[in-house]
């Protein structure tokens, strides 16, 4: 079996390469390219598993959703006063905020694992740019 990681060719049988030490068994994230907000709820280990370039545009659709969400909760909790709301659509808002900002740490601490950073704004340029360079290689 070839190691991905030095290409040297090791026996079938090995876990480890015998030259570098990396696993065998390990497969590389490719870009799926077709990455939709449910995935979010994916486990962690799941998740280590999305090419960086599926993570950012994950983030960034988490980020959306996040942005909506409080956005809804705002606009419950500013209601007048005159406009009656249960205190469960209230908490409704507030616990969606809530999991989507933690989905957002997830998927942020993958990426600062990965890249070292999280970055601020995840648009169409860092996407491209992102692009070309795995295109190339």
């Amino acid at each position: 079996m070839k190691c991905l990681y030095c290409e040297v060719e090791n026996v079938d049988l090995a876990i480890d390469c015998e030259f570098c030490g990396a696993p065998l068994k390990r497969q590389r994230p490719k870009v799926n390219g077709f990455v939709y907000l449910d995935q979010c709820e994916l486990q962690f280990k799941e998740l280590e598993g999305f090419h960086t370039y599926d993570l950012l545009i994950l983030l960034r659709l988490v980020r959306e959703e996040r942005t909506k969400c409080y956005k809804l909760m705002r606009t419950v909790q500013k209601a007048p006063d005159d406009v009656v709301i249960d205190s469960e659509t209230l908490g409704f808002a507030e616990s969606e905020y809530r999991r989507y900002t933690a989905r957002m740490k997830v998927v942020e601490g993958i990426l600062i694992d990965r890249m070292g950073y999280k970055p601020k704004r995840i648009d169409d340029k860092l996407l491209e740019s992102l692009r070309r360079k795995i295109e190339i290689r």
